[in-house]
């Protein structure tokens, strides 16, 4: 995801500015603030932080800024933002975040990736970014998924659609059904492979009416769950959508 303008009459249509308006995520009831108690951490080095870090807070966690190594210590769980996937990697080497990251990770750390947030956590980039020497990217892995960077295309074929999005039988309205996903895609992934133990949640189906080019026939894969690593190609920190980090903070706690 890239930002695009600042707020105003200039904001690009699908960027996080152009949900200046109503991006905000207004505090929970005191009963439903599921997050009460937990310390979530998010990777603050580039990108839409902020936006995640004002959902932990409106579902009663506290929420941390991440930038050096040592702010992981007693963290419950950890959010990667979008932004750009490959400045967050160079970002996190610099900062020398990049190895207690990954070790946090397979050491069983929840974590959840939003967009360039779910590039880093997968263990494989079908068009990887090369630097000046030719090396790819590199990610901070975990999830047994392929992913294609900038999928659904550039900055100005950002779209919105509503998602099935499985797992979210905790928000189900008094006749047992759950209210799709209202998701916004701003330059971002699909999953082309999932491996043993991925669970797919979400895929944005070929005949959307909402995205600008063909899918080829092909529903694409867009959110996806492996123990208690999350990831979303999509952005519920700028609508104000709340259920996605709600489930988050559900599956820290043991109970999705």
């Amino acid at each position: 995801m890239e930002p695009g303008p600042g707020p105003g009459p200039g904001a690009a249509p699908g960027s996080a500015w152009h949900y200046a308006g109503r991006m905000t995520t207004p505090l929970s009831a005191p009963g439903s603030r599921v997050g009460s108690g937990l310390r979530i951490g998010v990777l603050a080095l580039q990108g839409d932080f902020r936006e995640h870090l004002n959902a932990v807070e409106a579902a009663g966690a506290a929420g941390i800024g991440v930038r050096r190594p040592a702010e992981l210590d007693g963290l419950d769980g950890l959010i990667i933002p979008g932004g750009e996937s490959t400045t967050i990697d160079k970002l996190a080497r610099t900062f020398e975040l990049r190895d207690p990251l990954r070790e946090r990770i397979r050491a069983g750390l929840p974590v959840y990736g939003s967009c360039a947030g779910m590039i880093l956590l997968a263990e494989e980039i079908a068009d990887p970014a090369t630097d000046l020497a030719g090396n790819p990217q590199q990610t901070f892995g975990g999830l047994d998924i392929t992913v294609r960077r900038n999928a659904f295309g550039r900055q100005r074929e950002s779209f919105e659609t509503d998602l099935v999005f499985k797992g979210l039988e905790f928000s189900a309205g008094a006749a047992g059904g759950v209210d799709p996903v209202h998701a916004v895609f701003i330059r971002g992934p699909w999953v082309e492979r999932v491996g043993p133990g991925v669970e797919v949640l979400a895929k944005v189906e070929p005949s959307l009416a909402g995205h600008p080019e063909s899918l080829d026939g092909t529903a694409r894969i867009v959110a996806v769950r492996s123990g208690k690593l999350l990831a979303t190609s999509f952005h519920p920190e700028v609508t104000g959508e709340k259920r996605v980090h709600e489930l988050f903070i559900r599956m820290i706690r043991g109970e999705a």
